[in-house]
């Protein structure tokens, strides 16, 4: 078992700033090669606190904050404007970015995308269905309607 810390979110797993066990092959192959997270050493201790610092500063302060802003997320759709075809496909794919800075630009209040998931790759025209963690106990479901521009 490796000890390492993790540097971003990594659902299921835990939160920046955490230190966590997991298998060897899991950290060398895949968590510190994505810079997820990097191997434990007292030194690199040290940086866990600037890390927590750094996420409670963009944090979401209480649980009524972010049902709060759950509400506001959910009442109206976001709409994305894309490239496409005349068949109504993409020239590429939506990004969690582009969603971001259109639920900045419909006036919500600004979300992080990496607290932003997306269950199958957004590739045509038409509404999906997105999900965005706020905060530990609460997760918001973002109507995205991709229109052609």
């Amino acid at each position: 078992m490796a000890k390492i810390i993790l540097t971003h979110e990594v659902t299921g797993l835990g939160e920046p700033g955490d230190v966590v066990e997991v298998k060897d092959g899991y950290a060398r192959n895949y968590l510190i090669p994505r810079n997820l997270a990097t191997p434990w050493t007292k030194g690199a201790e040290k940086d866990v606190t600037a890390i927590r610092k750094a996420r409670k500063a963009r944090e979401i302060a209480t649980l009524d904050d972010a049902k709060a802003i759950r509400d506001s997320l959910q009442s109206k759709p976001v709409v994305v404007t894309a490239h496409a075809g005349e068949s109504g496909r993409l020239f590429g794919a939506v990004t969690t970015a582009e969603i971001a800075d259109a639920v900045k630009a419909a006036g919500a209040p600004s979300v992080d995308k990496r607290k932003i998931e997306i269950g199958q790759p957004i590739k045509s025209v038409g509404e999906y269905k997105v999900s965005v963690r706020l905060h530990a106990d609460v997760a918001a479901t973002l109507t995205v309607k991709v229109v052609a521009g």
